[in-house]
């Protein structure tokens, strides 16, 4: 542990981080002369992505173990106080699958079965604005341009904290959305500007891994059309089943069954994965087939056992709509409603839900702090930097539901003895690769997972890490729902899985003792942060 000389100097980067410069020292040594040549470490987008904080005596330093604390970003706009704690409540926090090895796309499936990705766009006709009907005559070719809301000119780029209740809080009012609030949505030109992102306090270590938004940026816009269809029941063939009956926010973006049900409720053999923080992930599934967020968003419309659907379809149907035509034609003006659109506006809505912080992220804050400066220090923090002295403090409130148990757990899971972080690493805990942890394979057809995609053998029985983040509300576990409680989690790491010929070398037998069990659940629970507001009734109609 190392604590910043008396000198210490603050600098304050944006409303992100504030670096302590100066020499360090362990924090049991005497003071020595600071260095008149220390450097300024580079900023979190410059950096290499770092691994979740680990305890200092693992001999693997944690992000705010390097000289770089990290705070909680202020909300965009928001002058540099230190308000209430941002330690808002989770609403409906889920964590993807407890386990080292097991997560999956946002829309994932109710069943193991999927269209191949990559399927070819559709091009629709244009629409009358009126009867939402397929029209080759320039009469109603004019109409239909007419309703259309007029094309807004980009404006400039605006910076945003993902997890802010704005980006998916939906269009103001209540009710079914009208015509006139759509077009009063796409006239203000702030809901045209491509954002730039920065993640909350515990992912923001993870912004170098964002995926995505080179190839679709992110507006508010676009989210709120996202959000929309993600929740539009219409997008199935009997108007039953939306995404969300899969991922519902009300249920940590998944759901407590073991499988998903889709429509005539089909259930597949797969649980349904958590959506969110998938900005961090690129590749998506269980089994990794799908190549993008936006690819992973067209599978379940044509999924026989999902929504049962087809593109053709779908395109049809939200063409029909008018207040989705009026949002498709100004947000994409060259390409309009194809599936490629609708893939794209859900995968921007789903790139905008992620976890706020948690307990433990904030307790990684206040242990840095404390481990870098002694009392006197503090005092000079506190009368130098007011500001970042206030947050440190909305640190300590935030850490408060961090127990003991926790804090041992923590130790335990960073440590070799825990083993965890051999796949449950970096910001969102889990390094996205495929493992065999054994589960299911003592069936008579176990599921392959990953090996049906790559016919490796090396893959066979192997599923996607999910995040721990929020994984405790996100039961059931593993990839097949097999485990009810974090507690079973923990049990079938401690005894090594399930012996089988394509065990993972990463799963061994822990040998844990019945405290430590529960410390690791303790920590796990302590992963739980809030989720953004989500605005769930309002569609167009």
């Amino acid at each position: 542990m190392y604590a910043t000389c008396p000198q210490t100097r603050l600098l304050g980067f944006g409303l992100l981080t504030i670096t302590m410069l100066g020499c360090q020292r362990p924090v049991d040594a005497p003071p020595r002369p600071r260095p008149s040549n220390a450097t300024v470490p580079a900023e979190p987008e410059e950096m290499e992505e770092l691994p979740a904080a680990q305890p200092a005596d693992t001999g693997s330093a944690a992000p705010h173990d390097s000289g770089t604390i990290e705070f909680e970003p202020e909300p965009a706009g928001a002058e540099p106080t230190g308000a209430e704690p941002a330690d808002a409540e989770p609403a409906d926090a889920e964590p993807a699958d407890a386990e080292p090895a097991d997560a999956e796309p946002a829309d994932a499936e109710p069943g193991q079965t999927e269209p191949g990705a990559g399927d070819t766009p559709v091009e629709t006709p244009e629409s009358d604005a009126e009867e939402g009907t397929s029209t080759g005559t320039s009469a109603q070719a004019a109409l239909a341009a007419a309703n259309r809301a007029a094309p807004v000119e980009p404006a400039p780029a605006e910076k945003v904290v993902l997890g802010s209740p704005d980006l998916t809080a939906g269009m103001p009012g209540e009710g079914p959305l009208t015509t006139e609030q759509i077009r009063a949505w796409l006239g203000d030109p702030r809901n045209h500007r491509s954002l730039e992102v920065e993640l909350p306090l515990g992912l923001a270590a993870g912004h170098s891994l964002i995926k995505g938004l080179d190839q679709n940026p992110l507006t508010r816009a676009k989210i709120e059309l996202g959000r929309q269809l993600y929740l539009d029941k219409r997008l199935s063939v009997d108007h039953t089943i939306s995404c969300a009956d899969c991922h519902h926010p009300d249920e940590g973006w998944t759901r407590h069954t073991r499988f998903g049900v889709g429509i005539a409720d089909q259930t597949g053999n797969r649980n349904s994965p958590v959506s969110y923080n998938r900005i961090l992930s690129d590749v998506q599934f269980w089994d990794g087939r799908a190549a993008s967020l936006e690819e992973q968003a067209k599978g379940p419309i044509e999924n026989p056992i999902e929504m049962g659907n087809t593109h053709e379809a779908v395109v049809s149907t939200v063409q029909g709509i008018e207040g989705y035509r009026l949002q498709f034609d100004t947000i994409f003006p060259n390409e309009g409603v194809t599936i490629d659109t609708i893939a794209q506006a859900i995968a921007s809505f789903e790139r905008a839900v992620v976890t706020g912080p948690s307990p433990a992220d904030y307790h990684d804050v206040v242990r840095a702090v404390q481990a870098q400066y002694d009392a006197d220090e503090m005092e000079e923090l506190a009368e130098d930097s007011p500001e970042l002295y206030q947050r440190y403090q909305r640190a300590v409130e935030g850490s408060r539901e961090m127990t003991a148990s926790a804090i041992r757990g923590r130790e335990l899971f960073f440590s070799d003895r825990g083993g965890c972080t051999a796949c449950h690493a970096g910001a969102n805990f889990t390094d996205e690769l495929y493992h065999n942890l054994g589960v299911g394979t003592d069936q008579d057809k176990p599921d392959l997972g990953r090996y049906e995609i790559t016919k490796k053998d090396k893959d066979r029985g192997a599923f996607k890490t999910p995040t721990i983040r929020n994984v405790a509300v996100s039961a059931p576990y593993m990839h097949d729902g097999s485990q009810q409680t974090l507690e079973e989690v923990v049990q079938w790491y401690d005894k090594g899985g399930h012996p089988n010929p394509y065990l993972s070398d990463k799963v061994k037998q822990l040998k844990l003792t019945a405290e430590e069990k529960a410390d690791l659940v303790a920590f796990m629970k302590a992963l739980t942060g809030p989720f953004p507001t989500i605005q769930i009734g309002r569609l167009p109609q």
